[in-house]
């Protein structure tokens, strides 16, 4: 790193300190003030920041692991997480769960199942999913922090760890005198970073490459977005060790790969079917200021998370596979795809532009840790101390407790991010653990009016229980979903159907104010009598159709910028002819029947 790119970098860090005492202020007025901004800020700018917070350090180091790896197939593996759960909460979900008009994803259990015994397991079980949940996600940005700085440590004895921890205490006094005005506001600077970086990698790696040169250091058919039942890669020529990580016993186990991605579709479409998970995902929806809004909020998520940050993929995977394959094959089993991120940045970056994208990768780790922290912060205060200790407390005192709160989750993360084996470990533990327990109950609570709130706390309780048995039989993770899930899913209607309904008012409430779709028919009925004038939701067809092109449409969106660094010219074009097709499919099934301020469908199916 030259001077000039130390005086950005620094640079940065300062600005963000000056923004979190800048806002400080505004977000010290109230606990709505501090965990949502007052629910006053306008959709696209929490559409903006909820996409940056998506874009982290951790995650592009994986995907630059997956693109090398597996090519333009790598972008299906994006349904690992999976991504299109934006799709569900851009057409429907995200409204539904804007109309509950909380604060945080739990105080939204007592929405649907009301404040009875079963209602409260149901709360906390949240609770306690949310907290291991941000820590989990802190670990993750932890462990890919300190990887990505370990060629940039300039101090002999200093551990790259070490120096994370430092990065994510200093990044944390920012975070917890803001609130969520300070993660707005650092994401909005994020993603002018980012998408300045990510034109400069896409340049260097398309002026300093060529197609030729790529494809001469990549298998055939590494470039081919489709498939067949086997996927038929082999890298024995050219990096042997990767046949063993992509068709080996203890490898990713992705031979068969039409098997392996339908069964990922089917479980992100259950995951997604879910809602968003009770970390940053819904704390952003629920700062938007109507339910409409909530939709739209989603929709530049998606396009912020995926555009720009696939171009600085594609670019940093172009320059690591055509520079840097050598050098890895002769790593022979010790083959580490995580150091490619920061050596490309050392050698292939002109002075100056090193620095902005140093930065720029540091603001995507601050974006997500700012916006992890603020959302545990918000559970351990709004649902643990103002729901059963202090009920009475006052504006001042809630957020004090939420700076308190806020450093504690950030010791957290650090501790376990210390015992972290590695980026691709954590991320493994994240989908194929954390993500299944959360599945069965969740969806069932949006579908299912006999569903309730101990049917929830038991496939809660099994699913996580299940999460950390079913790994230890050896199961591909994507095959250890399904175990998990039925196990969890059937915990929640045995239970349930043991225990009685919620009352009829919590249903009747809860039906009328966020009118989902699905098996509501006794609550719909009893509602009709009330309130005759209520219109059934009748949108479950719009909204499947709107999620397969939206699915599309994310696809498209993706595979355009790769093919740009890729310099295949006719395939980009292709993709973007696809996006700008399915964008104007969704204007007329999606956009134009966002209703008025709600965000309901408006129009009515006949």
């Amino acid at each position: 790193m030259q001077t000039l790119d130390l005086v950005i970098v620094g640079a940065y860090l300062v600005l963000m300190v000056a923004v979190g005492w800048w806002v400080a202020r505004l977000a010290s007025r109230n606990a709505e003030s501090y965990f949502l901004a007052g629910k006053s800020l306008p959709w696209y700018l929490i559409g903006i920041a909820h996409g940056s917070s998506g874009i982290d350090i951790t995650g592009t180091i994986w995907f630059v692991t997956m693109l090398f790896i597996y090519g333009a197939k790598g972008i299906w593996l994006l349904w690992i997480w999976p991504l299109f759960n934006v799709i569900f909460r851009m057409v429907y979900l995200g409204a539904w769960v804007r109309r509950s008009n909380v604060l945080t994803g739990a105080e939204w259990m007592r929405t649907r199942f009301g404040a009875g015994v079963g209602g409260e397991l149901a709360y906390l079980s949240v609770v306690i999913y949310a907290l291991v949940s941000v820590v989990g996600f802190l670990s993750y940005a932890f462990q890919g922090l300190a990887k990505f700085c370990q060629p940039f440590v300039p101090w002999a004895g200093v551990s790259p760890e070490a120096f994370a921890a430092v990065v994510m205490l200093v990044t944390g006094i920012y975070c917890v005198v803001g609130g969520m005005y300070s993660v707005i506001w650092n994401d909005l600077i994020q993603f002018t970073l980012m998408l300045v970086a990510a034109v400069v990698v896409a340049v260097v790696a398309m002026v300093t490459t060529t197609p030729e040169a790529i494809m001469a250091k990549v298998p055939e058919g590494w470039d081919n977005l489709f498939f067949g039942w086997r996927l038929e890669l082999d890298w024995s020529g050219l990096i042997p060790e990767l046949n063993e990580r992509i068709y080996g016993a203890d490898g990713d186990g992705y031979s068969f790969f039409f098997l392996f991605m339908l069964l990922l579709l089917v479980k992100g479409v259950f995951v997604s079917m879910a809602g968003p998970t009770p970390n940053y995902a819904i704390q952003h929806v629920l700062s938007t200021r109507n339910p409409r809004e909530a939709a739209l909020e989603n929709m530049v998520m998606s396009v912020v998370s995926l555009g720009p940050r696939y171009l600085l993929i594609g670019g940093i995977a172009v320059l690591g596979i055509v520079f840097y394959s050598e050098s890895l094959a002769a790593m022979g089993s010790r083959v580490d795809f995580e150091s490619i991120l920061p050596r490309v940045i050392n050698d292939h970056l002109p002075v100056g532009c090193r620095g902005l994208l140093v930065a720029g990768l540091l603001a995507a780790f601050m974006s997500t840790f700012v916006s992890t922290v603020n959302s545990g912060a918000a559970y351990v205060v709004n649902d643990v101390y103002r729901r059963y200790l202090r009920p009475d407390a006052s504006a001042r005192r809630l957020v004090v407790l939420g700076y308190i709160c806020s450093l504690l989750v950030i010791g957290l993360g650090i501790g376990f991010g210390f015992m972290t084996e590695s980026v691709h470990a954590v991320t493994k533990w994240i989908v194929t653990a954390l993500v299944p327990a959360f599945v069965a109950p969740n969806v069932l609570k949006w579908h299912w009016w006999r569903f309730n709130g101990w049917g929830f706390f038991a496939g809660m309780l099994v699913g996580t229980l299940a999460a950390v048995v079913v790994p230890q039989f050896g199961l591909h993770p994507v095959l250890g979903f399904l175990p998990i899930l039925g196990s969890s899913f059937l915990a929640s209607v045995v239970v349930c159907l043991l225990t009685p309904a919620e009352p009829a008012k919590v249903l009747g409430d809860f039906y009328r104010s966020v009118r989902p779709w699905g098996w509501w028919g006794p609550v719909r009925e009893a509602c009709a009598v009330s309130a005759p004038q209520l219109e059934p939701n009748r949108d479950f067809w719009w909204d499947v159709f709107n999620v397969v092109v939206g699915m599309v449409w994310q696809i498209g969106m993706v595979a355009f910028p790769i093919y740009l660094v890729l310099q295949q010219y006719g395939r980009m074009w292709v993709c973007l002819g696809v996006f700008v097709a399915t964008s104007a499919v969704l204007k007329f099934t999606w956009y134009d029947r966002l209703g008025e301020g709600d965000g309901y469908l408006a129009a009515k199916a006949e």
